[in-house]
Order: C-alpha cells, then sequence, then structure tokens
C-alpha cells in the first residue's frame, strides 16, 4: 500500500525516467537521455535511478527485457504508460488552472 501511495502522483525524475521508456533502454541511456530531452532542466543521480527502476520493477510499471553483464535493459508497461498518461493529465490540469487564473497575463 505504501508503494501504490508514493505513486499517485509522479515526481520529474520520475515521470521523465518511465518517459523514456518508451523505448527498451538501460539505466546509462536514461541518463543520457533526461537531461538532453530536457534541454538540461532535468538530471537524476545513478543512485536514485537504479532506486526508482526497482521500485518501478516491484510495481509492475516496467519490464526487464534483456541483461548483459551488469546492463539491464527495461520498457514501460500499460500499468507504466497508465500512470504516465494520469500524471500528463494532472499536469495539464494544473496549468489549464493557472491560465484560467491568470489568462494570458500570467505568460511570460
Amino acid at each position: 500500500r505504501m508503494a501504490r501511495a508514493k505513486f499517485q502522483t509522479l515526481t520529474e525524475q520520475m515521470f521523465y525516467a518511465l518517459l523514456c521508456l518508451k523505448d527498451e533502454c538501460c539505466g546509462i541511456d536514461i541518463l543520457d537521455r533526461i537531461p538532453a530531452m530536457t534541454g538540461r532542466r532535468v538530471n537524476i543521480g545513478s543512485g536514485t535511478l537504479y532506486t526508482l527502476l526497482e521500485q518501478f520493477l516491484e510495481e509492475g510499471m516496467i519490464r526487464e527485457t534483456g541483461v548483459q553483464g551488469r546492463r539491464r535493459s527495461y520498457i514501460l508497461t500499460d500499468k507504466g504508460r497508465e500512470m504516465l498518461e494520469k500524471e500528463y493529465e494532472r499536469l495539464c490540469a494544473q496549468a489549464e488552472d493557472y491560465r484560467r487564473i491568470f489568462g494570458e497575463e500570467g505568460r511570460r
């Protein structure tokens, strides 16, 4: 139950790690892709990433697709994709609330 509550909303690191796993990749790929896809706005440490990958595996949000030595590859499951979609919808709702409150004046 604790883990389920943890994933009610996703941190930026969780969101982008899952987003990377739309396509099969390994941890080192994710460490490179997150800064690249966010213009270096978001970074993730290797310790944080590997902890998240274990938690995502336990929750069935990703599955392991291969092991070569210490390198493990993963891909998003349907459950992981649902979590990403839910978080995307939550973020869009927040942005819409912001626009409704501030209108165009709030945009920079």
